[in-house]
């Protein structure tokens, strides 16, 4: 008679299938609970973190949390276990074992350090369940976009790092010796996926950014990772906006469908995107999910919410942006209104927006741009971009560019370039957000500020 072969199980919703059978499953040992005569053992797996029982003492004994370990065991029904199931250890084969206790604490419901320890010892805080499954939605972030890229039939490109120019101007760049030529690294891939939208017409790409800003706040870091798509043919840079409802939908969706067990673990409640039918509250972009405001028009409601005189008013406007606690006001207030999480400022002043965003035609000091702000943080920049050679140049000329240092960037507008418009959304940004964390720190994997260059 041939043997039944032993179930290899990772997660914990495989368990029902197998009772009654001999698993095995690989992983660490997460925690070990002595108890009156039994022990607990949990085991951290990729996904999950999975509680079995021994009764053998001195098997147990043997083990150490955070050793590595295969497990054979037995699946038994068991009402009071989370998954109704419970797996009795047959046997263990440890297959490595730490040379040290860990200097923090890790498998605790709660990590009680601060998040300076959590980052300074971050390939072992990542192992704990909840800092971990912070990662795991970021995953199903990416994957919801990716998701939405393929079916809107974009191109996924990879772009240089290293690069010749800042595309964001201003000094906020890192300089690198290229082999004795200076060069930097790259601000955003925006040239290229301008170049690129002119090839393939709809580009995305997911890839780090570098912003050599000397800042020390909670939203900001040195490194982080872009989610950017550009698409040629548009008629307005409203289309944008409408995709990228869609996108963040899709991911949503993702997230809602795929990642119930880490949500649960964070107690995340996902914003609300509705349907393009559904009504919205204050002017709707297309697809009708997002309020749009312009950038005077937001100014404006600020100015009412704070009770602002004309002179301070005009102090407001002139800083061509806003605040971080007026971005924070500013969702306030959309939300007490209209419900939504999310709002699209719309036609930022022209000193504030690069030299390649499009002027609007009908107000020459207004752009055709947009930003994305939710939960009181701005997490999309985009718009339209400047297409025609002559245009373009004529606006360097304005802003004292040499026009002549560009020229590999402006081939492609002397050559034909459709309309085309794109966005850059910051993911641990967005991420951040989403889990309602304070400090953006907390949803990059290793972040790099101006303090921190390891681990």
């Amino acid at each position: 008679m041939k043997e039944k072969k032993i179930q290899d199980i990772s997660e914990i919703s495989e368990l029902a299938e197998h009772i009654g059978e001999t698993v095995t499953l690989h992983g660490s040992i997460y925690k070990i609970r002595k108890m009156k005569g039994f022990y607990f053992c949990r085991v951290r797996t990729p996904r999950d973190v999975i509680q079995c029982v021994c009764d053998r003492q001195e098997l147990m004994e043997k083990l150490r949390e955070e050793a590595c370990v295969r497990i054979t065991a037995e699946a038994v029904k068991e009402e009071r276990a989370k998954a109704g199931v419970e797996l009795y250890i047959l046997s263990v084969v440890i297959l490595s074992e730490p040379l040290e206790n860990m200097p923090v604490v890790i498998n605790q419901k709660e990590m009680s350090t601060s998040l300076e320890n959590k980052l300074n010892f971050r390939p072992l805080t990542l192992r704990n369940e909840k800092e971990r499954a912070i990662f795991r939605i970021q995953e199903g972030i990416l994957r919801g976009f990716r998701h939405f890229f393929e079916e809107e039939h974009f191109v996924e490109i990879h772009t240089p790092k290293i690069v010749y120019a800042g595309a964001e101007g201003g000094a906020n760049v890192f300089r690198v010796d290229y082999f004795g030529r200076e060069a930097y690294l790259a601000q955003s891939p925006q040239f290229y996926k301008q170049m690129m939208a002119g090839v393939f017409e709809r580009v995305y790409e997911v890839g780090p950014v570098f912003r050599a800003e000397k800042h020390d706040t909670a939203r900001h870091i040195n490194e982080y990772t872009g989610v950017d798509f550009e698409m040629g043919y548009i008629e307005s840079f409203r289309e944008l906006m409408a995709l990228e409802v869609k996108m963040l939908r899709c991911a949503l969706n993702m997230l809602s469908r795929e990642y119930a067990h880490e949500l649960e673990l964070l107690q995340v409640t996902l914003p609300e995107l509705p349907e393009e039918n559904e009504p919205n509250a204050v002017s709707a972009v297309p697809g009708g999910a997002i309020p749009e405001l312009k950038f005077t028009e937001a100014k404006e409601l600020l100015a009412e919410e704070l009770g602002l005189g004309e002179a301070a008013r005009e102090q407001a406007y002139a800083r061509h942006d806003f605040e971080p606690e007026e971005e924070k006001m500013l969702s306030e207030i959309i939300w007490r209104r209209t419900g939504s999480e999310f709002v699209f400022i719309t036609h930022y002043p022209a000193a504030k927006r690069p030299f390649y965003v499009m002027e609007d035609p009908e107000s020459p000091e207004e752009t055709l741009s947009f930003d994305l702000i939710f939960r009181g943080l701005e997490i999309t920049t985009g718009g339209q971009r400047i297409h025609d050679y002559n245009m373009q140049v004529e606006k360097m000329c304005r802003r004292g560019m040499n026009p002549e240092a560009f020229e590999s960037y402006l081939m492609m507008h002397k050559h034909g370039m459709p309309p085309h418009g794109g966005l850059g959304l910051g993911l641990e940004r967005f991420t951040a957000r989403l889990l309602n964390f304070d400090n953006i720190r907390q949803a990059a994997l290793f972040p790099r500020d101006i303090h921190r260059l390891t681990p």
